[in-house]
């Protein structure tokens, strides 16, 4: 990419893919005359015109290759946590000194006095936000020039470092100096939980208040693909591309100032088979094994939506019937269904007024769009008989106008072996509550990337009573992998608010910030006090997975608890014994 083709990064003039050319470069020769970014050894990104994307755009690049859509992750723990009793131990009273925390959400409120210094002094290492596209040189010049600073080049947004920020917060307008603001709270309330100085008069201690932080600001997601799977405009919605290179930044950054990072993702999206192969999930389970970097994953709150069905297919029948509630509220939505193989799977499709679409048969690569005859309701569909990130079959149908009511599908199997299907539909507030599947299933919820393998995944639980929050996603993963890891504190959690007050939150993202807290403590234990300098995400979540407090009346793991509740106190007290 040059610097001539930069604009397209962020402009609605070009779409996004997504290419897994894994240091192949004859892969990316088929995109000749358009421009090709590469990320890394592994991926690239390759921006077409908006013009060339059609129907047809999934059957000819794929379905991996659409970046996918992530949405927020919702909206007295120390005592749960082990966290006071373990700062009661004189060899264990960790406050995160000499980590770093990254983010990569709505950005932060860099003028909370929470995120400060006793001095007053910034305690954020830098900010990248991408919602800003021009690069100004820091007013009076700086030391460290101009464009990205910690970073390396991306081509687009802005970075902020500390020096910039510090001379923001001493000045009577600081967003004059470091315009990057989080309009939304998600990110604010999460470094909070993590990192946020002690308020004794609202009775607030973020988990590492001694930690310094590294904020990725994420920009909308364009308008093309948005539109591609009819997700409101008024909604969150951030790239899996942009996330990707945001997780990039910030171990760029570790590397760089060779310090440990704590991780914190509290994105999520229902697309994908739930199995922890697709391009985000891949990149993060690939960074969380880098030595000193441990990555935390919200486990999602999809786990009363009714937003997903599982079923097997009797043989001896041939099919299973689905029936989805449609509210008048959703003017379009995307619907996957991916099938276990080696099965081939057909739908067939019958309306609320009672028009039928006749059995869709499968093929290598199928697009139809089918248009009602009594109703204005356009569908279109593809099916990918071996989608190439997982192998199973994938069919994604993508709604327009659809007739409010109970939609009907049959799913066909393919022979005489035992087949199942997942279907999910969107998560959070790219769908209405008022869809949903009339015989739902709970199970195998969490949202990508939490089915990523290596990352600490977490849910969310009341410590007052010692319940699972009840909007939690649950476990397994398709291919039943154990997640969620581990549940902590998430319900009615003090944060930070962008009003600069405090109020109570729940959700697994504030679950998975107290989390990542928690594993920055684990760094500082390991890395920076040289107990276990090449301690990475697998021995931390080994530790925690250890000390897990687990109820006698419970089996472990399961699909709600996975394997008990975060107890760093009595992960380090069999540390004691162990040595």
């Amino acid at each position: 990419m040059t610097e001539e083709e930069k604009y397209k990064i962020i402009s609605n003039e070009y779409a996004d893919l997504i290419i897994e050319y894994d240091r192949n470069e004859r892969l990316l020769e088929q995109f000749k005359g358009n421009t090709v970014q590469v990320m890394n050894n592994r991926f690239a990104i390759v921006y077409i015109p908006t013009a060339t994307i059609t129907g047809r755009s999934m059957s000819l690049f794929g379905y991996s290759a659409i970046p996918s859509c992530y949405g927020l992750l919702g909206t007295a723990s120390f005592n749960a946590s082990g966290i006071t009793r373990m700062r009661n131990l004189p060899n264990f009273n960790l406050l995160g000194q000499g980590t770093l925390i990254g983010f990569v959400d709505t950005g932060i409120d860099y003028t909370n006095p929470i995120f400060r210094k006793q001095d007053g002094t910034t305690r954020i290492i830098s900010i990248w936000d991408q919602t800003i596209d021009s690069v100004d040189r820091f007013p009076g010049g700086s030391e460290y020039g101009e464009g990205i600073l910690y970073g390396e080049p991306t081509y687009y947004g802005t970075e902020y470092v500390k020096e910039q920020i510090d001379v923001a917060l001493s000045s009577q307008d600081p967003y004059s100096i470091v315009p990057s603001k989080d309009e939304i709270g998600h990110g604010t309330m999460l470094a909070g939980i993590a990192a946020g100085n002690p308020s004794e008069a609202q009775d607030f201690r973020g988990v590492a208040p001694e930690a310094e932080m590294v904020v990725v600001k994420l920009k909308q997601a364009k308008q093309i693909l948005m539109n591609y799977f009819s997700i409101p405009n008024d909604v969150p919605c951030y790239q899996e591309n942009d996330i990707m290179w945001g997780v990039q930044y910030l171990t760029r950054i570790a590397r760089r100032l060779n310090r440990p990072m704590a991780i914190c993702i509290g994105l999520g999206s229902s697309q994908g088979n739930h199995d922890g192969r697709g391009s985000l999930a891949s990149m993060l389970s690939i960074a969380a094994d880098f030595p000193g970097i441990c990555i935390t994953v919200a486990a999602g709150n999809e786990g009363n939506t009714r937003r997903h069905f599982y079923s097997n297919i009797d043989p001896a029948i041939g099919f299973k019937s689905v029936e989805l509630y449609v509210s008048e509220k959703d003017k379009g939505f995307a619907m996957e269904i991916w099938g276990t193989s080696p099965g081939a799977y057909s739908i067939d499709i019958l309306s609320p007024s009672g028009e039928q679409i006749q059995k869709i048969e499968p093929g290598l690569l199928v697009n139809r769009e089918i248009s009602f005859v009594f109703e204005e309701t356009i569908i279109l569909i593809d099916y990918q008989l071996a989608e190439v990130q997982t192998g199973e079959q994938l069919i994604i149908l993508r709604f327009r106008n659809p007739t409010p009511g109970v939609w009907r599908f049959n799913v066909y199997g393919s022979g005489d072996l035992p087949e199942s299907f997942h279907i999910w539909l969107p998560s959070g507030n790219f769908i209405s509550p008022d869809t949903y599947f009339i015989q739902s299933n709970p199970y195998t919820t969490i949202t990508s990337p939490g089915n990523a393998p290596i990352p600490i995944t977490v849910t969310a639980y009341n410590p007052d009573n010692d319940v699972i929050y009840q909007a939690a996603s649950r476990g397994y993963s398709s291919i039943n992998v154990v997640k969620p890891d581990l549940a902590a504190p998430g319900v009615n959690l003090t944060a930070p608010t962008l009003e600069q007050t405090f109020q109570l939150f729940s959700g697994t993202s504030a679950a998975a910030a107290h989390t990542v807290g928690v594993t920055a403590l684990l760094l500082e234990w390991g890395i920076l006090k040289g107990n276990f300098k090449g301690i990475t995400t697998v021995e931390v979540k080994k530790f925690l997975l250890r000390g897990a407090e687990r109820n006698i009346r419970i089996r472990y793991p399961n699909k709600d608890w996975g394997y008990g509740a975060l107890d760093i106190y009595n992960a380090f007290n069999i540390l004691r014994f162990d040595v």
